[in-house]
């Protein structure tokens, strides 16, 4: 065992009055969800955060499963489906582990500053705030993690951090991310403001600040550590043996897409977007045939999200082994959007990973190709798990009035509250990458490690 000895989260701690007051919502109807979660005039933070998460086997036919951002595949109400780290098997296809697709190996890609960043931020908190935020490598806080906004979270929240404090949080990303890879997340974070702005203010989960670090053991470049950032919209895993990294699962998603928050005008998933159409765009008919499902995509089509650690999830879709190499091109293009937002030299590492399978890649898709459709996509392989989802509008107005601090230049379709139950749109999107077969949170390399060198 590494860290502090922090007693992890269990689910049966996680049924907090938070939790029971969201089953009594859904009972409710959407007159009591919009009340609660803050879409009317005055909402108490309390409330806005009360109905923002998941009752276990979905709810009701026409209701959001989450607040603003949730869903069966994209977010998890507290303890309604977490899986304990130790039972973590990973995605498979048939609750079966592919074995030997990941070895302990040097990847000649330094992660000497990823831990001094790590290890300046951890030296920057207070006692208090450390010990709040530092647990064992194998902790279950790693599957702790959630989509939705009002999701009760552990660890050190960086709105209640100095301006230092954040400082130093931001430089640990931007040694873990690429620049792409931070300005998404920063995007999202200011989105997420915007959204809070949008629907009146006053509402702690729909803030810049309401992000949570976490740390998995202690910062090495020899022994196994991580962390995670998380909080509505995004959620980032990041585990590091020596050199190698991996950051799976990571979900980013954003309501709406576009926005300008203080002066700022922010565009978030276009590359996602445009990709995954060139992606479709590039397939002969008899291709598309095997590709494209005669089902039409929905409002929440995705099947990764938190959660869903140990999803079962066949393959779909078009086989990769029989695509030009002009098309494998474009394939790997769009993996590569996501697998870029990790610093450049591990996304290079992960990308030759992804080609190495690429034969034994499907590409799945749902819905219409024009440049403004909603639509679903999904590739699938053994070392890699990657999809898209557009959904409906649930809390973004498009034009609605928004506080001084932002306004909704840029914005959506509109559409009203939304609550789950209106037109997928792009103003509404959810992303995930994962490691199937046991690689999400390094913990094929965790056991490895402890087999070998323990």
């Amino acid at each position: 065992m590494y860290g502090h000895g922090h007693t992890p989260r269990t689910p049966e701690a996680e049924r907090s009055r938070r939790w029971f007051m969201n089953k009594a919502l859904l009972a409710g109807g959407v007159a009591a969800v919009a009340t609660m979660t803050g879409c009317s005039s005055g909402s108490s933070d309390t409330a806005s955060s009360a109905s923002s998460s998941g009752a276990p086997g979905g709810a009701p036919s026409g209701m959001p499963s989450g607040g603003p951002g949730g869903g069966a595949g994209g977010g998890m109400g507290p303890g309604a489906s977490q899986v304990k780290y130790a039972d973590v098997v990973g995605v498979t296809t048939d609750g079966k582990v592919v074995e030997d697709l990941y070895t302990i190996h040097s990847t000649d890609v330094s992660t000497d500053a990823l831990v001094k960043a790590a290890q300046a931020f951890l030296d920057g908190l207070s006692a208090t705030e450390r010990k709040s935020c530092v647990f064992d490598i194998d902790a279950d806080e790693w599957t702790a993690w959630s989509n939705v906004d009002g999701y009760d979270r552990k660890g050190v929240r960086m709105g209640d951090l100095t301006e230092k404090k954040q400082n130093l949080g931001y430089a640990l990303l931007g040694e873990a991310l690429s620049a792409d890879g931070l300005t998404q997340t920063r995007g999202i974070m200011k989105l997420n403001a915007f959204l809070g702005d949008s629907n009146g203010g006053n509402q702690k989960t729909l803030t810049e600040g309401h992000y949570f670090f976490t740390f998995m053991g202690t910062p090495s470049t020899t022994k196994p550590w991580g962390f995670q950032y998380e909080g509505h919209h995004v959620a980032i895993n990041y585990f590091v043996l020596g050199d190698q990294v991996v950051m799976t699962p990571t979900f980013m998603g954003s309501e709406p897409t576009t926005g300008t928050y203080k002066g700022e005008k922010i565009t978030l998933f276009r590359q996602e977007t445009t990709a995954g159409l060139a992606m479709i765009r590039s397939l002969t008919a008899a291709q598309l045939k095997k590709a494209v499902s005669s089902q039409s995509n929905g409002n929440e089509d995705m099947k990764a999200g938190a959660g869903q650690d140990n999803l079962k999830l066949a393959y779909e879709g078009l086989q990769c082994s029989g695509l030009t190499s002009a098309q494998k091109a474009k394939l790997l293009d769009l993996a590569g959007v996501y697998i870029g937002y990790i610093s450049e030299g591990h996304a290079e590492v992960k990308l030759a990973e992804v080609e190495k399978h690429l034969d034994d890649t499907y590409f799945y898709w749902m819905g219409e190709t024009e440049d403004d459709s909603a639509f679903y996509y999904r590739i699938h392989s053994p070392v890699v798990l990657i999809e898209y989802d557009a959904q409906a509008p649930l809390f973004y107005k498009g034009d609605a009035s928004a506080s001084a601090s932002a306004d909704s230049s840029g914005g959506g379709p509109g559409g009203g509250m939304g609550m789950g139950g209106g037109t997928p749109s792009q103003e509404h999107i959810h992303t995930i990458i994962r490691t199937p077969n046991g690689g999400d949170y390094g913990v094929d390399l965790l056991k490895l490690h402890l087999e070998n060198d323990h």
